[in-house]
């Protein structure tokens, strides 16, 4: 199953869900301190493996953050080839002056945004999913 490529679609259907807790961004030199199952992302780059984890978990690790951010998943299955989804959203929550860190995953796509931005994230989303009905 490839999942959803038509914009029009995806927009209709993303269903905004925001999960409990609070997330963090980190780099650590290696992961090998932490426990694979308190990891919910790891990107590998040259200066570090950078990690995403619930901030009481990092909080208890000692891992220093800068930020701290709310995890939404958009639910509908989305197709790695789709084109123009995050730019769609990512567009619609700039327009109101919030940054987001996307990751894509295999089903479904993942934003991360300031904490304190969470619920008015929520609302944009869900205005730019309804604007999209026939």
């Amino acid at each position: 199953m490839s999942g959803e490529t038509s914009l029009k679609i995806l927009l209709q259907q993303m269903k905004p869900e925001l999960h409990l807790g609070e997330y963090i961004f980190t780099n650590v030199e290696n992961t090998e301190h932490i426990s694979r199952s308190d990891i919910l992302c790891e990107f590998k780059e040259t200066e570090g493996t950078t990690i995403i984890i619930e901030r009481k978990k990092a909080d208890a690790l000692g891992l220093k953050y800068d930020q701290i951010t709310s995890w939404i998943t958009l639910k509908v299955h989305s197709s790695l080839q789709a084109v123009g989804f995050t730019a769609a959203f990512s567009t619609a929550l700039t327009k109101e002056n919030i940054a987001c860190n996307v990751i894509a995953g295999y089903y479904h796509d993942h934003i991360f945004v300031h904490h304190t931005d969470a619920e008015k994230a929520i609302a944009i989303l869900n205005r730019l999913s309804e604007n999209q009905m026939p």
